[in-house]
């Protein structure tokens, strides 16, 4: 955990509720200090404990022994679980064509996009697990089930460092690695969905994250993961042929450059007592299957901006700026067209380019408002590709959370599809929160 303590503070799990409190500088230091010892010192203290409390004069000796150096078991685990259900209308009767997200509202009516168990705590003094399992219904009220996320925190490497490994969302951007319960909106933005697919881009493999020594937060990052897989659209998912419109060519893993590589910068510091900014930029570069040596490159640059007057009451009001641009390269090998063999469609750098902007006013105490503008386009192209059609969206919201461990959520979306025309929802959304998921913080 270490510094990205202030990421937390300032809104990945929930933008408005789980913002930081803007403070001056020595303040938050001495806070991110004190906040990175704890993390640190979380599970050795764990076991500390329990090794006093079964060594103790007529305690279970082999179970004292049991505990004697690293734990072979995890001393904890925390399970939580959260429910999303969503409700509206649109004039788009297909409201799949619209909302593309894996984790936006299907249809007309009820959907329940994303329940998710999550299951984290401390595997022993030198790590902690996580694991999240996704439930859904899809439009046809068939109930699907994936492995989100599952993976393990180095908690005591030297020098800063930290180390993930296992099946995760990677750190591009600001929303890719929030689940759904965390945005700020019902649904995923235009240009995540052009990037990186319905459901953000994840794999497995390994991240590498480096605290730099700098007077204020700055992290750099890099994941080294798998370039396959329905969660990496841009790179050689099986359902790449909807961006390029070629016949997959499919290969081994039998070189480095066969891996999908995310770099990460990050950085965060105070602009004013009342005011904090945090800023960054992100890449993801490896092969797609168009062609043997065909490659994408995706390029992101984030910022997030909080206001948040001296005076105010648990984090109300409060001003904040999210934004993000993305640019794609996607380049495209001369190959055999996937709906007619007899045609070859020829090499081409198909490029994609968009942004999303969302401005939120913590108005009191559980009442916030949302404003979001969005666009994606890309350049023609020998193959036409719905994927690729020029759109943007506007989408005001309201949203009202009763407690922490509830929300009602209101959103209109305004959407505009080059060559098709516009369409207009409204949607409503539920969420509860049971056990120890996060809480929306106040």
């Amino acid at each position: 955990m270490r510094g990205r303590i202030i990421l937390c503070s300032l809104g990945i799990v929930l933008p408005g509720f789980a913002q930081a409190q803007v403070a001056p500088t020595k303040a938050k230091q001495d806070s991110i200090a004190r906040a990175d010892s704890i993390a640190r010192a979380d599970s050795i203290a764990l076991v500390q404990q329990l090794e006093k409390e079964l060594g103790q004069p007529g305690g279970d000796s082999s179970a004292a022994a049991a505990v004697q150096g690293p734990r072979a078991t995890g001393g904890y685990m925390n399970i939580g679980f959260v429910a999303l259900t969503d409700a509206g209308w649109s004039t788009e009767a297909d409201v799949g064509a619209i909302q593309v997200g894996d984790h936006d509202p299907h249809v007309n009516g009820f959907s329940i996009p994303n329940v998710e168990l999550t299951l984290d705590g401390a595997v022993d003094p030198y790590f902690k697990g996580f694991s999240n399992i996704v439930y859904k219904l899809d439009k046809n009220a068939e109930t699907g089930v994936e492995l989100e996320e599952a993976y393990v925190l180095t908690t005591s490497l030297p020098a800063n460092l930290q180390l993930k490994v296992g099946q995760f969302f990677l750190e591009f951007g600001r929303q890719n690695n929030q689940h759904p319960h965390a945005w700020s909106f019902v649904d995923q933005p235009l240009v995540m969905n052009r990037m990186f697919g319905p459901d953000g881009l994840r794999s497995q493999g390994l991240r590498l994250s480096w605290l730099l020594p700098t007077s204020f937060y700055t992290e750099a990052m890099l994941a080294v993961v798998n370039a396959t897989g329905g969660t990496a659209s841009s790179f050689r998912s099986l359902d790449s042929p909807e961006i390029h419109g070629g016949v997959v060519n499919d290969r081994l893993v039998d070189r480095v450059s066969d891996l999908l590589f995310v770099p990460r910068l990050n950085t965060s510091f105070d602009l004013t007592e009342t005011q904090t900014i945090v800023l960054g930029v992100s890449g993801a570069f490896g092969p797609n299957n168009s062609g043997p040596s065909a490659r994408t490159q995706v390029y992101g640059a984030d910022a997030y901006w909080k206001w948040k007057p001296a005076a105010a009451q648990a984090g109300f009001p409060f001003l904040s700026l999210q934004t993000e641009a993305m640019f794609r390269r996607y380049d495209a090998a001369q190959r055999v067209s996937a709906a007619d063999p007899t045609v070859t469609l020829p090499s081409e750098m198909l490029k994609d380019r968009g942004a999303y902007a969302q401005l939120l006013w913590g108005i009191k105490p559980r009442i916030v408002a949302g404003l979001r503008g969005e666009f994606a386009s890309g350049d023609a192209a020998a193959f036409v590709s719905e994927l690729r059609r020029n759109r943007s969206r506007i989408s005001p919201n309201f949203t009202w959370y009763p407690t922490e461990f509830s929300k009602f959520r209101a959103q209109y979306n305004f959407d505009d599809r080059k060559g098709i025309g516009t369409d207009h929802s409204l949607w409503f959304q539920f969420e509860f929160l049971l056990g120890a998921h996060a809480a929306h913080k106040f």
